[in-house]
């Protein structure tokens, strides 16, 4: 049986053969290790974290006595549900993580992990559902992604790429006119605007992302 352990950029947990990039927690184990079953609140405490999915030789049952392994199509949908990277197994991507939230100005310090956990949980939640953020669309940084009829979206190159467990779709979109429901919260916003380069799913580098005007016309029949 295929574990609801695969999680969406809206913050939800569901179950899909989709391997991913990266794994990650919530802070310990939610789920029951009898029944496997999931509670009303999918997470443990509020140090959302995503890790490399080998790390040391650690062997780990999933679904087990442990923590709740969760999975992740890649690191711009675990960005976009409110996890940022692991201090231990990534720890060079969390640092980078870190100063970029300084740069990008959502702190006027350095913050520590606990800073990042206590901002991040006030802007990827109200009560247990997702909190989403009206932004302009003009100047979303890359990595960032936004909802539109029930479907996320990344931004990337200033188009719009469908996102799946299964990763993006080849086809492109472009950004709307206006404001947009951005998923990912304004910190990480920050820290992508100020440089942080997250780990995309392969398919997002197959994605037609050229402008329309410099499309080539279709070839005459």
């Amino acid at each position: 049986m295929t574990l609801p352990n695969r999680v969406t950029p809206f913050m939800s947990l569901e179950a899909a053969p989709a391997r991913g990039l990266l794994m990650g927690n919530r802070g310990g184990r939610f789920h029951d290790p009898a029944t496997r079953a999931v509670p009303g609140r999918p997470w443990c405490s509020r140090q959302w974290i995503c890790c490399v999915l080998s790390f040391k030789g650690r062997q780990r049952a999933v679904w087990g006595a442990g923590y709740t392994e969760l999975f992740f199509c890649d690191e711009v949908t675990a960005l976009a549900s409110g996890h940022r990277p692991c201090m231990e197994c990534r720890r060079a991507d969390a640092m980078a993580f870190r100063s970029a939230t300084m740069i990008g100005g959502a702190f006027d310090h350095m913050p520590s992990c606990p800073d990042l956990d206590r901002r991040l949980d006030a802007e990827r939640r109200i009560g247990r559902a997702h909190r989403r953020h009206a932004r302009a669309c003009a100047g979303l940084p890359d990595g960032a992604m936004l909802g539109r009829g029930g479907q996320a979206f990344a931004v990337k190159a200033g188009r719009l790429l469908l996102w799946s467990q299964a990763g993006y779709a080849r086809a492109s979109l472009p950004l709307p006119d206006g404001e947009a429901e951005v998923l990912t919260p304004p910190v990480t916003l920050a820290a992508l605007a100020a440089g942080y380069r997250p780990l995309w799913h392969p398919s997002a580098a197959l994605a037609d992302v050229t402008p329309a005007r410099d499309r080539a016309p279709p070839s005459s029949p």
